[in-house]
């Protein structure tokens, strides 16, 4: 079992591991002393682990050996995501880091049916973390991805660099297969209802290709994983 951990770890000394990872190791899948598990710190290290000491009210564990991980893909794909309601984003998210995000950045566009206070904002923000790190113990990415503060659309098409940056739009003419090779890639994902016709205006004068993809109208969390699997999989390492 993986769990994210950013540590300290210490390699000549047993450790206390969070109170969420307790809970999860003793209530959950019911594990003891001497059960081996995976840390990862969230940059890119894995170390396998024994658990020395399991109770009700804390865990300790002791590292074995640091593992080798390599299945970060080789393009940089940041994620516009238009925010929509509950599970919606919450699974664009999470099959976002499947599918080997580097940046996601939650947008408020026109369309946008959730009202965020800064309060509410920083509640979804942390919610929207844990989605993210349980996606990466699930999938066994080693790096956690960035995940920016909420922004307004007009801010996040201005603030995004790079030189393939993507906007999906039915009424564009050009496919993504047509596109040189990019080193890295920024995908703009409207909400349910997508884009309004001045939003992907003002994507493109920002500097965003307007992109077609496909005959068929895909609900918000479809069209973000759908993008993701088809740039992976043109310029990145899903073969």
């Amino acid at each position: 079992m993986r769990f994210y951990y950013p540590g300290p770890y210490l390699w000549d000394a047993e450790f206390e591991l969070p109170a969420a990872i307790c809970r999860h190791a003793v209530q959950v899948l019911r594990l003891k002393a001497g059960s081996e598990i995976h840390l990862f710190d969230g940059v890119g290290n894995e170390y396998l682990a024994v658990l020395t000491s399991v109770d009700k009210r804390s865990s300790w564990a002791r590292l074995e050996r640091q593992l080798a991980v390599q299945n970060e893909s080789p393009l940089a794909v940041t994620l516009l995501q238009g925010i929509s309601r509950g599970e919606r984003m919450d699974y664009a998210i999470q099959k976002a880091v499947e599918l080997g995000v580097s940046d996601i950045v939650p947008v408020v566009t026109e369309r946008c049916n959730v009202s965020l206070s800064a309060e509410r904002a920083e509640k979804r923000h942390l919610h929207w973390q844990g989605v993210m790190v349980a996606a990466c113990e699930q999938s066994g990415r080693a790096v956690l991805p960035v995940l920016q503060s909420v922004q307004p659309l007009e801010e996040a098409i201005h603030t995004t660099k790079g030189t393939c940056r993507l906007v999906l739009d039915p009424q564009s003419g050009q496919s993504m297969q047509a596109l040189a090779k990019p080193e890295a890639v920024t995908l703009l994902i409207g909400p349910e209802g997508g884009l309004s016709d001045r939003e992907v205006a003002q994507a493109v004068e920002a500097g965003f290709t307007p992109i077609q993809f496909g005959p068929r109208v895909l609900r918000t969390e479809t069209a973000s994983a759908a993008a993701l699997a088809v740039v992976q999989a043109l310029w990145g390492d899903l073969a």
